[in-house]
């Protein structure tokens, strides 16, 4: 849930011609588009980033990285916080390989269905989204070449799918994630009530004990089949939210059922500043994570 106040998002136009403005010899490129959903009978918005090897070579397949936004932020949500920048600067340092980005916006649904079912994000993600991009760009559609990583809301929706479904996902990677250990108390009258309630609308209120389970990332990590899958995570030690604490608990979890991953608590709050200083470890992740894949033909 990131806390930090954006300007509203500018026209497509305006923010490829005018933000950032690109050195000439830059091959990377990015795009948003719209694709129109059955399922959630409304168009959503998606930006795609593309590697330098993109267009220099036209037989390519490559990875696909889904990066997931936070709360109160978009599909824009690299070019609003100058992470496009820094993605440019790996790829043409040549200090990370070359895969596909592509964030979806997700408004405030946490990535997944809602209790009442009438916001079914998660089935649109795997059902619709997914293999829709995948067909229209060069992307290697296997799990061997597929990540998905986020940030805050983004983050909790990251492993939420990843580890239901480690199948799809070869690695996942998150800063912040919002993980909480403990059913909110939407209802209370505690100074927390108010930035609570949003879990309302996606997991009903009050509250459906059993359905935040089903979908809490630190109860699908005690059973789920992790032993494939590679994970990432870190958070700030002065998070806002208290998201630390979830990410510990997630560590210590991981650590009981023997399972291998990076994790760590840095310096930092639940901001910009915290990701942006280490966002490039989720990317560097996630590219090691493909392998050689990041290189295929």
């Amino acid at each position: 849930m990131n806390k930090t106040h954006l300007r509203p998002g500018l026209v497509t136009l305006f923010l490829f011609f005018l933000l950032p403005a690109w050195p000439a010899h830059a091959a990377a490129r990015g795009e948003c588009l719209s694709l129109r959903s059955k399922i959630l009978s409304a168009p959503v918005s998606y930006c795609v980033l593309l590697p330098p090897g993109y267009d220099a070579d036209k037989t390519r397949r490559f990875p696909v990285l889904y990066y997931l936004h936070g709360l109160g932020d978009n599909e824009q949500m690299f070019f609003r916080s100058g992470g496009w920048n820094l993605i440019q600067d790996l790829w043409e340092r040549h200090e990370m390989g070359e895969f596909i980005i592509v964030t979806p916006d997700a408004g405030l649904s946490f990535y997944l269905n809602s209790r009442d079912g009438r916001y079914r994000y998660e089935d649109f993600l795997l059902q619709e989204f997914m293999p829709a991009v995948e067909n229209r760009y060069r992307i290697r559609a296997a799990r061997s070449s597929r990540g998905v990583a986020g940030i805050s809301m983004g983050g909790y929706g990251a492993l939420l799918l990843a580890f239901k479904r480690p199948d799809l996902f070869a690695a996942v990677a998150t800063h912040s994630a919002a993980l909480v250990a403990a059913l909110p108390a939407v209802e209370t009258g505690t100074s927390a009530r108010g930035r609570l309630r949003l879990f309302a609308d996606v997991f009903g209120s009050p509250v459906d004990r059993s359905f935040w389970d089903r979908n809490n990332p630190l109860e699908l990590a005690k059973t789920a089949n992790l032993s494939g899958l590679k994970i990432y995570f870190d958070c700030g030690s002065q998070d806002d939210y208290g998201f630390d604490t979830g990410a510990q608990a997630l560590h210590n979890l991981l650590v009981s059922r023997h399972v291998t991953h990076e994790f760590h608590i840095y310096p930092g709050g639940h901001n910009w500043l915290y990701f942006a200083e280490h966002l490039h470890a989720s990317l560097e992740f996630e590219a090691r994570a493909f392998g050689s894949n990041s290189a295929a033909h």
